[in-house]
């Protein structure tokens, strides 16, 4: 397969040989090539198990900001390849897929941004970390669901505020905060779907369970946690306190670090609401994070392709809150 057709498709489509230990392998171009993995908790566990650096949205965006690295291969979705390359501009950075995308990121458009701005006039936008290049060149800060609080928390109690595009986690913020910030009509698919009942019913089975939620949840999902915070925070917690039982309210991904962590301890994620009609399952994840394999990322060394870029005038004006978050956290 040539590349144009390996373009059509946003990756390198060609076998791999199956002989090949493709963990050793991604190792030795990431050495031959001054190349760097940086990956999200949610992808799958042997993807983690390979890259240099596993983390949530701030500790990836950090990590990309102090890099030395030529190269950074970013396993997750596009926004953070996006993210990486604005603080790496003179890096190349990779992506496995270019159809990891973010439904969270889709739910806001930079041209239905920039028009939501111009009717509210005399506000400031704090986007989420879950937003293309566009969106964040129109904001005035960034937060991720780790510092959202903190970093709100710096605006004087009378400034008008939008927060986009998560309306659950906007809700979450102004709740423990106080403010009436207006938010964008968006959320995350895979948060979206966890419900109550799923919640109680595993609470049932397992009474003494400390339930873990991350805060793009909905909120009455949110008022049945005992802990709600980021996935790093998650982690930390479950990490501090290896003998409970956990009911995990977040993509399962983290469950592979989780466990990794706390080898003992008895870890259950919460699944996805059930429509009628439709088949279940165990666990609730992001069908994007997937996409991310060690066969994509084997290629993607190897070919030095895709490469995610950002337009300079985009990229200047959206490193600004980046850097703006990365000062306050």
């Amino acid at each position: 397969m040539n590349k144009q057709e390996w373009e059509k498709k946003g990756y390198v489509d060609e076998p791999v040989d199956k002989t090949l230990d493709l963990k050793k392998e991604i190792r030795r171009l990431c050495k031959e090539k001054d190349a760097i993995v940086l990956a999200h908790y949610y992808t799958v566990g042997e993807v983690q198990d390979v890259a240099d650096f596993i983390g949530d949205s701030l500790a990836l965006a950090r990590k990309a900001a102090q890099t030395d690295a030529k190269i950074i291969l970013m396993c997750g979705v596009h926004f953070m390849a996006e993210t990486c390359k604005i603080l790496s501009p003179d890096k190349l950075v990779l992506t496995p897929d270019l159809g990891a995308g973010c439904s969270l990121a889709d739910s806001c458009r930079a041209d239905d941004l920039r028009r939501y701005k111009e009717e509210h006039p005399g506000y400031k936008v704090v986007s989420y970390v879950n937003t293309t290049a566009e969106v964040k060149a129109l904001t005035d800060v960034v937060v991720t669901s780790g510092n959202a609080k903190k970093i709100v928390d710096t605006f004087p109690k009378d400034e008008k505020i939008i927060f986009g595009p998560d309306q659950n986690l906007g809700a979450y913020i102004n709740s423990v905060t106080g403010r009436n910030m207006l938010l964008w009509n968006g959320g995350c698919h895979v948060h979206s779907r966890f419900s109550v009942e799923a919640i109680l019913k595993l609470k049932a089975e397992h009474p003494d369970a400390v339930v873990l939620a991350h805060p793009e949840c909905k909120a009455p999902v949110l008022a049945t946690a005992d802990v709600v915070g980021s996935t790093a925070v998650l982690l930390k917690y479950a990490t501090e306190h290896p003998d409970a039982t956990y009911i995990v309210a977040t993509e399962a991904g983290i469950l592979h670090e989780m466990q990794r962590a706390c080898p003992n301890t008895l870890f259950l994620p919460v699944p996805p609401e059930v429509s009628e009609g439709s088949i279940g399952c165990s666990c609730n994840e992001c069908e994007y994070m997937k996409l991310n394999t060690l066969e994509k990322m084997y290629n993607t060394l190897r070919y030095e392709w895709p490469a995610v870029d950002v337009p300079a005038d985009i990229a200047r004006d959206a490193v600004k809150p980046i850097e703006r978050m990365l000062e306050l956290s």
